[in-house]
């Protein structure tokens, strides 16, 4: 059984969203974000980074960085459909825009709203903000174009990285504006146990 360390309005909704469309045996281990639980000995013996979330393994091996968890668990389940087939065009595809959103939007989201750590200057964090701001607008924009081909990333069905597109709109409400990364989240919000999932998330 795997077991999943999380928080509210944390990057482990999107693994937690594989695993309950893939019908994954798994529990979730809620993590005390606000008591900096994250950030004692016992935690980070799991994750020396502090960071939320965490996958253990059914054989006990621990995983960290929410994308990986995604990759892992939607080959682990392919049964789910939710990616493309290995080897695909298309697989490249959703590998490029899984790694986009985890490395660029997900990057600047941080730096965004955690400023503070992203400069050793006592005055720097508005101008890493703005930056950040200024990232996403552009990576948002990259985004909204690549949907005028399809509904989702993936094509006419959702799959994996169309959620985590969605989890990061919810903590970034200005690309929720825009027109096609508005409906595909919309779309997304109508699947029953994504809905569920949002509001034990704290998102939307």
């Amino acid at each position: 059984m795997y077991k999943l360390y999380w928080a509210p309005n944390t990057g482990a909704f999107a693994p937690d969203a594989v695993l309950t469309l893939s019908a994954a045996p798994f529990e979730r281990q809620r993590v005390d974000y606000d008591g900096k639980e994250q950030e004692g000995e016992a935690y980070r013996r799991i994750n020396p980074m502090g960071q939320i979330p965490v996958l253990l393994l059914p054989d006990g091996q621990a995983m960290t960085e929410s994308a990986a968890m995604v990759l892992h668990l939607i080959e682990r389940f392919p049964e789910a459909n939710l990616a493309p087939v290995p080897g695909s065009a298309a697989r490249a595809d959703f590998d490029r825009w899984l790694v986009f959103l985890a490395v660029n939007v997900y990057g600047a989201i941080l730096r965004f709203y955690y400023a503070a750590r992203f400069t050793t200057d006592p005055n720097g964090a508005d101008g890493v903000r703005q930056a950040a701001e200024r990232d996403l607008q552009k990576q948002f924009a990259i985004l909204e174009t690549a949907l005028d081909r399809s509904p989702f990333l993936t094509g006419e069905a959702f799959g994996a990285a169309d959620i985590y597109l969605m989890m990061l709109a919810d903590w970034y409400r200005p690309a929720r504006e825009l027109p096609r990364v508005g409906r595909l989240c919309a779309a997304l919000a109508e699947e029953p146990r994504i809905a569920e999932l949002r509001k034990l998330y704290e998102l939307g």
